[in-house]
């Protein structure tokens, strides 16, 4: 397993909402519905065998900059990841939304 962080540059297709996403090489979700999956055991790697839709289950703010709380739906297991520039802002704000509850 590696045990640091692996760039990969890789253009997807969202398996949850079918957008076309442009990696960077730092992208791991989508930027329209914040769905990701769960493909590494470490950044980058794609060692991870469960390769499950990991649904965006929480959004907080932390040193000044947004982040993400993917939740696999097959397996469970949960990873924070940062926010990029071209998220779906309203995206990210209905998440958040929702861990709150109602107001």
């Amino acid at each position: 397993m590696a045990k640091h962080f692996q760039r990969r540059p890789e253009d997807f297709t969202c398996a949850h909402c079918g957008t076309q996403a442009q990696g960077d090489g730092y992208t791991n979700h989508c930027p329209a519905c914040l769905h990701s999956l769960h493909v590494d055991l470490s950044p980058g790697d794609r060692l991870a065998g469960c390769k499950g839709l990991m649904a965006p289950v929480a959004v907080e703010q932390k040193d000044g900059q947004y982040r993400i709380l993917h939740r696999c739906q097959r397996c469970g297991y949960q990873k924070w990841n940062r926010a990029a520039a071209d998220d779906s802002f309203e995206r990210l704000l209905d998440v958040a939304r929702r861990r709150a509850g109602p107001s």
